[in-house]
Protein backbone atom coordinates (compact mmCIF):
# COMPACT_ATOMS: atom_id res chain seq x y z
CA UNK A 1 0.00 0.00 0.00
CA UNK A 2 1.27 3.41 -1.07
CA UNK A 3 1.53 6.28 1.65
CA UNK A 4 -1.68 7.68 0.77
CA UNK A 5 -2.16 11.40 2.14
CA UNK A 6 -5.19 12.24 3.85
CA UNK A 7 -6.11 16.44 4.46
CA UNK A 8 -7.32 17.12 7.68
CA UNK A 9 -8.27 20.67 7.37
CA UNK A 10 -11.66 20.28 6.79
CA UNK A 11 -11.96 17.61 10.14
CA UNK A 12 -9.48 20.60 12.08
CA UNK A 13 -12.30 23.22 10.69
CA UNK A 14 -15.28 21.28 12.04
CA UNK A 15 -13.38 20.55 15.20
CA UNK A 16 -13.13 24.44 16.06
CA UNK A 17 -16.81 25.18 14.43
CA UNK A 18 -18.00 22.73 17.28
CA UNK A 19 -15.63 23.87 20.23
CA UNK A 20 -17.45 27.42 19.44
CA UNK A 21 -20.59 26.45 18.41
CA UNK A 22 -22.03 23.72 21.01
CA UNK A 23 -21.67 26.16 24.02
CA UNK A 24 -23.70 28.53 21.67
CA UNK A 25 -26.38 25.76 20.83
CA UNK A 26 -26.67 25.13 24.69
CA UNK A 27 -27.17 28.77 25.77
CA UNK A 28 -29.62 28.72 23.33
CA UNK A 29 -31.16 25.60 23.75
CA UNK A 30 -31.99 26.50 27.31
CA UNK A 31 -33.54 29.60 26.34
CA UNK A 32 -36.10 27.71 24.19
CA UNK A 33 -36.51 25.39 26.79
CA UNK A 34 -37.38 28.33 29.31
CA UNK A 35 -39.85 30.36 26.54
CA UNK A 36 -41.78 26.96 25.80
CA UNK A 37 -42.09 26.50 29.56
CA UNK A 38 -43.20 30.17 30.04
CA UNK A 39 -45.87 29.89 26.67
CA UNK A 40 -47.28 26.14 28.25
CA UNK A 41 -47.95 27.83 32.30
CA UNK A 42 -49.30 31.08 30.09
CA UNK A 43 -51.48 28.84 28.29
CA UNK A 44 -52.52 26.27 31.06
CA UNK A 45 -53.13 29.37 33.20
CA UNK A 46 -55.35 30.66 30.34
CA UNK A 47 -57.19 27.37 29.74
CA UNK A 48 -57.66 27.20 33.47
CA UNK A 49 -59.35 30.48 33.84
CA UNK A 50 -62.05 29.75 31.09
CA UNK A 51 -63.14 26.18 32.24
CA UNK A 52 -62.77 26.65 35.91
CA UNK A 53 -62.64 30.27 36.74
CA UNK A 54 -66.07 30.22 38.72
CA UNK A 55 -65.24 26.85 40.65
CA UNK A 56 -61.70 27.10 41.29
CA UNK A 57 -60.81 31.15 40.82
CA UNK A 58 -57.38 30.84 42.66
CA UNK A 59 -56.37 27.45 40.75
CA UNK A 60 -54.89 29.78 37.44
CA UNK A 61 -52.46 30.85 39.96
CA UNK A 62 -51.07 28.16 41.14
CA UNK A 63 -49.62 27.21 38.13
CA UNK A 64 -46.21 27.78 37.43
CA UNK A 65 -42.65 25.61 36.08
CA UNK A 66 -39.53 24.75 37.43
CA UNK A 67 -36.33 24.56 35.04
CA UNK A 68 -33.63 22.16 36.11
CA UNK A 69 -30.15 21.45 34.73
CA UNK A 70 -28.53 17.93 34.49
CA UNK A 71 -24.71 18.81 33.39
CA UNK A 72 -24.25 20.70 30.69
CA UNK A 73 -26.54 18.88 27.67
CA UNK A 74 -29.87 18.41 29.57
CA UNK A 75 -32.49 20.89 30.23
CA UNK A 76 -35.81 19.83 31.86
CA UNK A 77 -39.14 22.15 32.66
CA UNK A 78 -41.66 20.94 35.12
CA UNK A 79 -44.59 22.49 34.80
CA UNK A 80 -47.87 22.64 36.51
CA UNK A 81 -49.86 23.62 39.30
CA UNK A 82 -48.01 24.21 43.23
CA UNK A 83 -49.90 22.22 45.32
CA UNK A 84 -48.93 24.41 48.29
CA UNK A 85 -50.51 27.21 46.52
CA UNK A 86 -54.39 28.08 47.07
CA UNK A 87 -56.26 25.56 45.52
CA UNK A 88 -53.16 24.35 43.35
CA UNK A 89 -53.57 21.07 45.21
CA UNK A 90 -56.69 20.69 42.73
CA UNK A 91 -54.80 20.02 39.72
CA UNK A 92 -55.57 16.35 38.71
CA UNK A 93 -58.82 16.12 39.69
CA UNK A 94 -59.53 19.35 37.07
CA UNK A 95 -57.05 18.13 34.75
CA UNK A 96 -57.59 14.44 34.68
CA UNK A 97 -61.19 14.19 36.12
CA UNK A 98 -62.80 11.76 38.05
CA UNK A 99 -65.64 9.49 38.43
CA UNK A 100 -68.40 12.83 38.51
CA UNK A 101 -65.84 15.27 36.58
CA UNK A 102 -64.96 15.08 33.15
CA UNK A 103 -61.01 16.24 32.56
CA UNK A 104 -60.75 19.94 31.69
CA UNK A 105 -57.16 18.87 30.29
CA UNK A 106 -56.14 22.61 30.34
CA UNK A 107 -52.31 21.54 30.94
CA UNK A 108 -52.52 19.00 28.24
CA UNK A 109 -54.34 21.21 25.74
CA UNK A 110 -51.08 24.14 26.27
CA UNK A 111 -48.63 21.68 25.98
CA UNK A 112 -50.29 20.10 22.95
CA UNK A 113 -50.19 23.61 21.11
CA UNK A 114 -46.44 24.44 22.28
CA UNK A 115 -45.27 21.09 21.34
CA UNK A 116 -45.00 22.13 17.32
CA UNK A 117 -43.46 25.65 18.26
CA UNK A 118 -40.75 23.56 20.26
CA UNK A 119 -40.06 20.85 18.43
CA UNK A 120 -39.51 23.33 15.46
CA UNK A 121 -37.04 26.01 17.19
CA UNK A 122 -34.84 22.96 18.48
CA UNK A 123 -34.57 21.52 14.99
CA UNK A 124 -33.63 24.97 14.32
CA UNK A 125 -31.06 24.97 16.64
CA UNK A 126 -29.59 21.89 15.52
CA UNK A 127 -29.72 22.69 11.91
CA UNK A 128 -28.01 25.96 12.76
CA UNK A 129 -25.18 24.54 15.19
CA UNK A 130 -24.33 21.89 12.40
CA UNK A 131 -23.99 24.38 9.64
CA UNK A 132 -20.46 25.07 9.18
CA UNK A 133 -19.59 25.23 5.56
Amino acid sequence: MSGAQFDMSDVRALQRHLARAVPEMRRQARAVTMRGAMNVKNEWRSNARASSGRHAPAYPSSVGFDLASYGPDIVMATIGPDKGAPQGALGNLLEYGSSKNPPHRDGGRALDAEEPRFEAQMALLAERGLAWW
